[in-house]
């Protein structure tokens, strides 16, 4: 298992560094708000989704809709709620 403090810097750097401007920005301002708010396990969820490709996250960001990429789970719903 990956220590806390250096699954946050990964889930961090993941979220600021994605291929596109737009996603940067969508992302980075997402972990910003939460990673001190999620248990470990939710942080582990939360780097699982950061893995996936910036289309299929998008997509979900704009639809909501959860598909079989997505998994349903907390990050998921807090994440088709969030707003920048």
């Amino acid at each position: 298992m990956i220590e806390l403090e250096t699954l946050k810097k990964k889930i961090i750097y993941r979220a600021n560094y994605r291929g596109t401007k737009e996603m940067d920005i969508l992302l980075s301002k997402f972990v910003d708000n939460y990673i001190n708010k999620l248990s470990k396990e939710e942080l582990e969820d939360l780097f699982d989704f950061l893995n996936m490709e910036d289309e299929t996250i998008y997509n979900f960001y704009q639809t909501k809709k959860i598909n079989n990429k997505i998994k349903k789970n907390k990050i998921a719903e807090i994440f088709s709620k969030f707003k920048i």
